[in-house]
């Protein structure tokens, strides 16, 4: 007897051809990393920033304060410095009985000066002379 087996029937194959190369990947970049120098110098410049901010600010404030040329308290009078002229020097003319470290500090509150440095033709807030 014989058996006879039938095989399955496929589509014919289509030619081959050559295969395609394949894309080369372009690499992916690598992430950025921060060295020990990199987190110093990024430390430094936000910190030269925010003190910068803080520095311009009190400055803001100091000149919203100084005085602003308004007609001064009726207690005082305004006058202008002379050449030669220093703040220990007004303030010896100003009040000669008293002490003129407490005179110098009271000129420079009232015209909102940080230091005791005047120049010549500035006009400057003094206690009335009595």
């Amino acid at each position: 007897m014989s058996v006879l087996a039938a095989a399955p029937v496929t589509a014919p194959r289509a030619p081959r051809t050559a295969p395609t190369p394949r894309t080369a990947r372009t690499p992916r970049p690598a992430p950025v990393r921060l060295t020990r120098r990199g987190r110093l110098v990024a430390l430094a410049v936000l910190t030269l920033l925010a003190v910068t901010s803080v520095l311009l600010l009190g400055r803001v404030g100091a000149v919203a304060e100084a005085p602003t040329g308004a007609v001064p308290p009726a207690a005082t009078e305004l006058v202008v410095v002379q050449p030669g002229e220093t703040l220990w020097s007004i303030a010896e003319a100003v009040d000669p009985q008293a002490d003129p470290r407490e005179t110098v500090e009271r000129l420079r509150s009232l015209n909102g000066l940080e230091g005791s440095l005047v120049v010549p033709g500035q006009p400057i807030v003094v206690p009335a002379r009595g």
